[in-house]
């Protein structure tokens, strides 16, 4: 089967003061991205839809339930390792806001957090999607630590955030029915052209 993650688009930045979870909607420009992804993939055979239930990539997934006539199942597994943060700060804002808190991020360094079991809860979940869906094309917006984790694991790497997808970029892996996992793109952001991207 084939397993295709779709990182969420641009989000607003949420800092609230209560510290309650900050779960920011997309921005006007994460709705294009995600428009012009669900067109990308319009050529695509797609049997199912999962998403995190995170506002963000709930929000992603939106143009694409509709071009495909999916209607998403939502899965905790696949939410972000900061679910519970107060604060949303698109890395271009901390780049520029912070940029020792950027560096860090950038580094793979993720306070507070225990990474390990973060990617154990991924992989956990989407084993199980991937066991449900055997022969079959399975999308699923979720988050760029969902994405780092997979393709770790995928690897056989040490888990860890080591590189940082773009916004609704798309990440294709092909499972074979005897167990084997292999990369087939990681990281395509061709949709994004005249909206920028994590490099520009």
């Amino acid at each position: 089967m084939e397993l295709i993650l779709i990182r969420h688009g641009l989000p607003e930045r949420v800092e609230t003061q209560d510290g309650t979870p900050a779960d920011p909607p997309l921005s006007e420009t994460g709705h294009e991205q995600a428009r012009r992804m669900a067109d990308w993939l319009q050529d695509t055979a797609i049997d199912f839809l999962y998403s995190s239930p995170m506002r963000r990539a709930v929000e992603t997934a939106a143009p694409l339930s509709q071009s495909k006539s999916l209607t998403p199942q939502l899965r905790e597994g696949v939410a972000e390792f900061d679910r519970k943060a107060s604060h949303y700060i698109p890395v271009e804002q901390l780049k520029q806001d912070d940029y020792e808190s950027w560096q860090r991020l950038m580094r793979g360094e993720t306070a507070g957090v225990d990474f390990d079991r973060f990617a154990d809860e991924v992989v956990s979940t989407l084993n199980e999607i991937i066991s449900g869906h055997r022969g079959q094309t399975v999308a699923v917006t979720c988050h760029g630590g969902v994405i780092n984790a997979w393709t770790a694991h995928v690897l056989g790497m040490p888990q860890r955030m080591f590189f940082n997808p773009d916004y609704t970029s798309i990440s294709r892996y092909m499972i074979a029915s005897s167990g084997e996992r292999t990369i087939i793109t990681v990281n395509e952001h061709t949709h994004l052209k005249g909206l920028g991207s994590n490099r520009l």
